[in-house]
């Protein structure tokens, strides 16, 4: 491999945090950190944090390895599996960036929509979220289908305006995420959670690819009675929420 020439992160501290959170993704690690890499590298000052949600494989041993290679490379790592919210709140509440950028580890979310996202980010003070709709969806149909109808559902108690809110590539200041409340699977409910707090959504269609390697860690049927809970919770804090008053400092 070419050796890499001086990139921004190297000078200072990064204006933005990738994180991406894995689970047993031997097999997609070390091409997923390149592109990321290639994307980003002399074009942003930027950080990539990897959080290895409790591995069995060997992520654990390539990321170690990436990190001689790729010096805007940060690793952190879960003793035990604390699902994909839990990494990615990790790799937030670490992060040196004000602009998080999250995509999915195992390859079905293309780097090459990274600059599009903050570039829309950017775009409007008032935007809080830019979330990514996947368009040619390389998932079984059965999966294809489980989507729609978690989508249809949520949008019609919601009406959070967003046909696709299990897509990992999203970007948003950090304080944002910083304000809302957290619980399991609040990734698939930002949209709603992010307008909640007065923030505009901002939607950017994204081609999906084809899983690099392995098989996606997350079941259907095991989490659907968990998804209505979700959605109801969710549905329950937005009810609740009243409108946020202005405030002045008195000198």
């Amino acid at each position: 491999m070419a050796e890499q020439s001086e990139t921004p992160h190297e000078s200072g501290p990064p204006r933005v945090s990738v994180v991406v959170p894995m689970r047993n993704e031997q097999g997609n690690v070390a091409p997923l950190v390149a592109e990321i890499a290639a994307v980003l590298d002399g074009r942003e000052a930027y950080e990539l944090i990897v959080v290895d949600d409790g591995s069995t494989d060997e992520t654990a041993t390539i990321l170690a390895n990436l990190r001689a290679t790729y010096p805007a490379l940060r690793v952190l790592r879960h003793a035990a599996s604390g699902g994909q919210s839990a990494a990615i709140r990790a790799g937030v509440y670490a992060a040196r960036g004000g602009e998080i950028v999250t995509l999915d580890g195992d390859g079905q979310n293309n780097p090459a929509f990274i600059p599009l996202l903050l570039q829309t980010l950017r775009g409007d003070p008032a935007i809080g979220l830019v979330q990514g709709q996947r368009i040619g969806r390389k998932d079984t149909a059965f999966k294809r289908w489980q989507s729609r109808m978690a989508n249809r559902i949520r949008g019609a108690i919601l009406k959070d305006g967003t046909r696709d809110t299990g897509c990992g590539l999203k970007a948003f200041p950090r304080a944002v995420y910083l304000r809302l409340p957290y619980f399991d699977a609040i990734h698939r409910f930002m949209p709603a959670l992010v307008r909640r707090e007065g923030g505009v959504v901002a939607l950017v269609d994204v081609v999906d690819r084809p899983r690099g390697s392995g098989r996606s860690n997350y079941g259907f049927w095991g989490r659907l009675g968990i998804g209505i809970l979700d959605l109801a919770g969710v549905w329950w804090l937005i009810r609740r929420k009243r409108p946020t008053p202005g405030v002045t400092e008195i000198a």
